[in-house]
């Protein structure tokens, strides 16, 4: 069996879609906190396993020997270490043949990768075949309010000129398929990002090329960054820990682009200009 966890999610849902193009549904399992929400891929043949990161006994026959698993990480900041291990020791526990996890790039320093570097690290000690997907920093980061920005006519950051090697959830998505379906990826650390990196000035420019409109880049303090996003209503943790990215991405540590990614799906990530000029169109 496939497996994989969080597959209501944005992008688990895109893996889902990409490995039921590969192989028939009865080969492929969700595990989701909702079995209502995981109806639709019941209908289609999916088997749906109901299991909380958070009741670690309701993970006890998740997962079976032999099957392949993609572990999407949680979305709960300050939380995910215990909800990770719980996945770790079941996954070991029922002997499955590999454990992907989707972490972040190797080279970031900033706050939101130390609980995947630690889920790494527990991943190593279960023993576990595993693959590290290291997803970069994902487009859509910059495109949830797409028509806002354009409206507003400004990009507000705190990168300075760093460059940012973004990539769609459709890219992460295809390179989770791939290494679930493929062969030879035991115990494999991908550093997964776009082939192209750009700058949040250039990311301005696609919105003013895309739209006809004005937009710029505005660059200011990490200080007044933070008072803008909470202004946004934001909440002050999460607003914090993206003035935290931006300080990584002045670093340079968002702005490798090694081809992982695209020699995983096999094709060219989604360009910068169509990733923003989709997202406009709606």
């Amino acid at each position: 069996m496939y497996v994989v966890t969080g597959a209501t999610g944005q992008l688990g849902r895109l893996v889902v879609e990409g490995l039921l193009a590969k192989v028939p549904a009865s080969e492929v399992t969700v595990a989701v906190r909702s079995a209502g929400k995981a109806a639709d891929l019941a209908e289609r043949g999916v088997t749906v396993r109901v299991v909380d990161y958070d009741r670690p006994e309701s993970l006890a026959g998740a997962f079976a020997a032999g099957d392949r698993v993609l572990l999407i990480s949680g979305s709960e900041v300050g939380r995910r270490i215990p909800q990770h291990r719980a996945v770790v020791d079941a996954a070991r526990a029922a002997g499955v043949a590999l454990l992907a996890y989707t972490s972040a790039p190797g080279a970031a320093t900033f706050r939101l990768a130390d609980e995947h570097k630690e889920t790494e690290a527990l991943i190593r000690e279960s023993g576990l075949p595993f693959t590290f997907l290291r997803n970069g920093w994902y487009t859509e980061n910059y495109l949830g309010d797409a028509a806002g920005t354009v409206d507003r006519g400004v990009v507000i950051g705190s990168a300075g000129q760093g460059r940012v090697a973004g990539a769609t959830r459709r890219d992460y998505a295809d390179a989770a398929v791939a290494v679930l379906v493929g062969e030879g990826h035991e115990n494999a650390v991908y550093e997964l990002s776009g082939d192209a990196a750009w700058s949040l000035a250039e990311l301005a420019a696609a919105f003013a090329q895309a739209s006809g409109k004005p937009v710029e880049y505005r660059e200011v303090a990490p200080a007044e960054h933070l008072e803008v996003l909470v202004g946004a209503g934001l909440p002050q943790g999460f607003a914090e820990i993206l003035v935290d990215v931006d300080a990584g991405i002045a670093r340079g540590e968002l702005a490798g682009t090694p081809g992982d990614l695209a020699r995983l799906t096999g094709r060219p990530t989604v360009p910068l200009a169509e990733s923003v000029s989709a997202a406009l169109r709606g």
